[in-house]
């Protein structure tokens, strides 16, 4: 543990991690709003996209880069101290393959060159929202909880993030429908996260899947779009299943500040 700490500028309190978190949720909403576009209309075109969504990521993450930098929490925010057994690896591996079917599945002739730009751009999503979430939240929610706690509380606080579509034009029922599965997803993360070790791969899965998600609803479909949805569901019923085993046995608690 000493090796893990001795970095720390800050030691981690639960109230800077849900700081950040709000603090986070806030300067991505308000970006948003002031952009004027509504979440229904991102996918209309490379601008709408860029500056209704991928605009607020680039902020964000620069603002989520220097407060990491300031606070000393890269290495606790990344990475474990140790590992969890390997098998439940199986869910995140389940969500890759629905992100295969997704990409599969696009009208790749539907984009022009500023949509795919733009949704290159919402790769950043996979840095911004496991960084606050499963990355420095869940750093400071390990100076006080136990991991099942802070497996359940990163999870839920990822899902409820997402509420703010509500805000930005989209129906209240999809939006419902969009927190259950955040819920599923965010517990896939940490079970990457868990299993591997390191956030990165969680950071790179989570961005692959929002920019696969907003791929195959542009332009038509193929024959088994819809699979990819399935698919994740399974994915993320085998997280819930497996989420136990790499809780158990976790020693990851981080000291709290005097």
């Amino acid at each position: 543990m000493g090796a893990m700490t001795e970095t720390l500028r800050v030691r981690p309190k639960v109230w800077i991690g849900l700081a950040i978190y709000v603090g986070y949720v806030v300067v991505v909403f308000v970006v948003q709003r002031l952009s004027g576009i509504r979440y229904t209309t991102l996918g209309e075109s490379g601008s709408n996209l860029f500056l209704g969504a991928g605009l607020s990521l680039i902020i964000a993450a620069i603002l989520l880069a220097i407060t990491t930098t300031a606070l000393g929490w890269w290495r606790p925010a990344l990475f474990e101290q140790k590992r969890s057994v390997r098998w439940p690896i199986i869910a995140p591996i389940l969500m890759a393959v629905a992100l295969l079917v997704n990409l599969a599945s696009t009208d790749w002739g539907s984009f022009d060159t500023a949509f795919f730009a733009a949704s290159v751009v919402l790769i950043l999503v996979g840095f911004t929202e496991e960084l606050t979430t499963r990355g420095l939240l869940l750093t400071a929610l390990r100076s006080r909880l136990s991991e099942g706690w802070v497996w359940f509380l990163t999870s839920a606080l990822f899902a409820l993030m997402h509420l703010m579509n509500a805000f930005s034009g989209q129906d209240l029922l999809p939006t419902l429908q969009q927190v259950g599965a955040a819920f599923l997803g965010g517990t896939i993360f940490y079970i990457l996260r868990r299993t591997t070790g390191s956030l990165i791969w969680a950071m790179l899965l989570h961005g692959l899947w929002d920019f696969s998600t907003f791929a195959v609803i542009h332009g038509t479909p193929g024959p088994f779009g819809g699979f990819g949805t399935i698919i994740y569901a399974i994915a993320g019923i085998t997280a819930l299943i497996s989420v136990a085993f790499v809780i158990r046995g976790a020693k990851e608690r981080l000291p709290a500040a005097a």
